[in-house]
């Protein structure tokens, strides 16, 4: 099996401290992020934007696949995913992923499509992860 790795580093604590983070592939390479990232505007990145990322492309990743498995190779898939960050208590938590996706499927019916995308939604490994709703918009053209 495949196990992935990135590091977080943050200096100082609470609103003034500053964070950085690293992933194995490099892609991710001291990047910048802490409570101006996340709750504000500042240049850089913050847990949810990476869970969404992780969440679109592995749900458009499974949904190829399936789609492949259908016999259907040709076409494209969009998905934008929206992870939202709620108040619980004195901290928070992840509520919900939403997943918006656009896709064009030659020679797929819409109810086949649903289907599909449905199965894909459940079924990829970011959705299995995450222990929150989530929801799946999408349109076929």
């Amino acid at each position: 099996m495949t196990t992935r790795r990135a590091s977080a580093r943050y200096e100082g604590m609470g609103k003034p401290g500053k964070g950085h983070i690293s992933s194995q592939s490099g892609v991710l390479d001291n990047t910048p992020y802490g409570f101006g990232t996340r709750f504000g505007d500042e240049k850089g990145t913050n847990p949810e934007e990476l869970i969404a990322a992780a969440h679109a492309s592995c749900f458009t990743m499974a949904l190829s696949f399936a789609l492949a498995g259908e016999g259907f190779n040709d076409g494209t898939l969009e998905t934008e995913a929206a992870v939202t960050l709620d108040k619980d208590g004195d901290g928070f938590k992840v509520t919900r992923s939403d997943l918006t996706l656009k896709a064009s499927v030659p020679g797929i019916d819409a109810d086949k499509f649903a289907e599909v995308a449905a199965g894909a939604k459940a079924n990829c490994p970011i959705s299995k992860l995450l222990n929150c709703e989530i929801t799946l918009q999408h349109t076929l053209s």
